[in-house]
């Protein structure tokens, strides 16, 4: 086994004591439930009623595991670690959005984010797809509902978005992750993120690929199923176990249904590691982005490219972890 990650000096050379010291002091903050309880709703509540605390929150939390608030303090960042050959991965955060006219705008700030990645040299970008088309639609078209003529139209608009970001992202070499969301809205995700491979994933190069959720117990299957069905284009997945647990949990109680995820953490690691050596089976038809903060399965994958004879810089295997979560 590999003793990469107790190599402390390299670990954390990007950091000053002092940073880790309050990383440190976070991460034990963070394991108590009931103070994070507290402290998040007296944050809000401090917020709600225009207290000037944001600059404590910046130099605290946003410190820890945001690169910056703007592309000036991101691209100090973002140059900071690339002198230690690691990439970043620029995202523009927004939720909540209603109208046509909003998710135009989002759309537009994907596009904005692309230019920006090229111009830091970044291979990579991410989009929710919620974020430029309606959640409730998405969910409508997942659970094959009819839709109305405007649903339709709006539909529509949401495939010319991906399209568009799509295709301004292969003229300019970019590769896009596509954020997975919730059970109810998944399968159309899923499905018109497939519709892009086919278009824009040529045999060589992913440039879409597709988020996966290892902590649903039919991911596995999923993954087998478009493994058979490739013919001709390349596949693209991130493979993450999972964003949204409790939503998750409490909602197939509400609408009485099963739950679509894993009941353990073991069964979901099970799962995750399982999905890495399916792909790792067909890796000449895909390429693979393992987003994990897990020791055992980084670990997995640097035996299987090891036992496999593939190069540390392969293009067609990428790790990633969230800013801060994980920086060892």
């Amino acid at each position: 086994m590999y003793d990469l990650f107790q190599n402390t000096e390299v670990a954390y050379e990007l950091k000053k004591t002092s940073q880790i010291r309050k990383s440190i002091f976070l991460f034990r903050l963070i394991t108590k439930r009931f103070l994070v309880k507290t402290l998040s709703n007296t944050t809000l509540f401090f917020l709600k009623i225009g207290l000037p605390i944001k600059w404590l929150l910046k130099a605290t939390i946003y410190e820890q595991f945001c690169g910056g608030i703007s592309i000036n303090e991101c691209s100090a960042t973002i140059k900071k670690m690339m002198d230690k050959n690691v990439y970043s991965i620029l995202d523009y955060s927004i939720e909540s959005l209603k109208n046509e006219k909003d998710f135009d705008n989002a759309c537009e700030k994907k596009l904005t984010i692309i230019k920006l990645s090229i111009e830091n040299k970044l291979p990579f970008s991410v989009f929710k797809p919620t974020s430029i088309g309606s959640y409730e639609l998405f969910k409508k078209q997942s659970s094959k509902d009819i839709l109305d003529d405007e649903e339709k139209l709006n539909w529509l608009n949401i495939e010319k978005r991906f399209d568009k970001i799509f295709q301004y992202a292969k003229n300019q070499k970019v590769k896009v992750l596509v954020d997975a969301e919730e059970f109810e809205v998944q399968n159309s995700i899923d499905e018109l993120v497939l519709k892009m491979m086919k278009k824009y994933n040529d045999g060589d190069e992913a440039i879409i690929y597709n988020t996966v959720q290892l902590y649903r117990k039919d991911r596995i299957e999923y993954l087998k199923k478009l493994i058979k069905l490739r013919n001709g284009y390349r596949l693209g997945f991130k493979l993450v176990r999972g964003a949204y647990m409790e939503k998750e949990r409490q909602m197939s109680i509400e609408m009485g249904y099963e739950s679509p995820i894993c009941k353990t953490k073991d069964e979901t690691d099970k799962n995750f590691n399982e999905a890495l050596k399916l792909l790792f089976n067909n890796i000449s038809g895909l390429d693979l982005f393992v987003a994990s903060h897990n020791e055992e399965s980084n670990y997995l994958v640097m035996d299987i490219m090891k036992k496999s004879s593939i190069k540390n810089n392969s293009r067609s295997i990428w790790f990633c972890q969230l800013f801060g979560m994980g920086d060892h």
